[in-house]
């Protein structure tokens, strides 16, 4: 489903990811995590076009993200992603920040694109909040609306950009429940967290990285159980610790 081969990308004279290498197959979920500064989110915005690299190739479904000429508005339509910060319209009600994509890039009639809402509101528990702006709901909330919008795209992946660590910790289960119910009905993930625990019960994969590069790349386990790298069982040891 996507491919990313021997991925490089510099911020002016600051490289930020070095030679990274990793593909993601079908129905498969894949947690990257590393420290802070590794270049974990600009690798997943990579993937998307987000962010443009220098150096490599990525391929999502056979299309070359980094090939000029590639429609990345289209591929955007086809590739969620859920930002830490939720990025709701806040001028918008919750309806509508479902409906507006849905209509004005995949062409939905108004009907439509109201009945995928409530269907996919209906299903994160967010029913009787259709009609309020995101600013008055809880951050879980407004993050649980968010991936409810981009599944409204019919989405064959989906991007997480460390969706959780901007919420208080009662919240942070309410959103990583609908992301465990995705995993489980087979949708294709790349998540970049620090949510050990759900990384461990969700994840086929882990990706560590730390200073731009991939250090390991192993089933969950074999991560967890084993890593191979001194860096990747400091990180374990620290933030397992607590």
């Amino acid at each position: 489903m996507i491919e990313i081969e021997r991925l490089s990308k510099w911020y002016g004279d600051f490289q930020v990811l070095t030679d990274c290498t990793t593909r993601v197959a079908r129905g498969e979920v894949v947690v990257v995590c590393g420290p802070s500064g590794s270049g974990k989110s600009t690798l997943i915005k990579c993937v998307n076009g987000l962010e443009p690299a220098q150096k490599g190739r990525i391929t999502v479904e056979s299309v070359d993200v980094t090939a000029r000429g590639t429609d990345l508005t289209r591929l955007r339509s086809r590739i969620g992603m859920v930002f830490q910060h939720f990025e709701l319209y806040p001028h918008m009600t919750v309806r509508e920040n479902l409906c507006l994509a849905q209509q004005k890039v995949l062409g939905r009639s108004r009907d439509e694109a109201v009945a995928k809402a409530e269907a996919l509101l209906e299903r994160v528990g967010l029913s009787q909040h259709i009609d309020k702006h995101p600013g008055a709901l809880s951050g879980g909330q407004q993050q649980r609306v968010a991936i409810s919008r981009a599944l409204a795209m019919d989405p064959v992946a989906m991007l997480f950009d460390e969706p959780t660590s901007a919420l208080d910790p009662e919240m942070i289960n309410e959103v990583l429940d609908v992301m465990v119910e995705l995993a489980r009905e087979g949708m294709t993930m790349m998540v970049v967290t620090h949510e050990m625990g759900f990384a461990r019960k969700v994840a086929d994969r882990v990706v560590f990285m730390d200073a731009g590069a991939i250090v390991e790349d192993r089933p969950t386990e074999e991560f967890f159980g084993s890593p191979s790298s001194d860096r990747a069982r400091d990180f374990l040891s620290k933030i397992l610790d607590h």
